[in-house]
């Protein structure tokens, strides 16, 4: 399992979520995302969305599975471009 703090580049909100959703559908690592005391499957665009995560806001990504480091590159990368 590998736990990942990022700082978001840019707010979650529609285009950037669904965005999100297909990266994380590219793996087949289980892959959360946790900001507070929320925590969402990131292959669900209404689970992420629902987070309402803004700019610059710190989120955990939790990735577990048998390409969880590949998937937590990409993923890292694509959260703070």
């Amino acid at each position: 399992m590998i736990e990942t703090q990022v700082k978001a580049a840019e707010s979650l909100e529609a285009r950037p979520a669904a965005l999100l959703v297909q990266h994380a559908n590219k793996f087949a690592s289980s892959i959360k995302i946790e900001i507070g005391n929320k925590m969402v499957n990131a292959k669900s665009i209404m689970g992420v969305i629902a987070l309402g995560v803004m700019d610059g806001e710190n989120i955990k990504l939790i990735i577990d599975g048998e390409d969880e480091k590949l998937a937590s590159e990409e993923l890292v990368h694509f959260l703070t471009k």
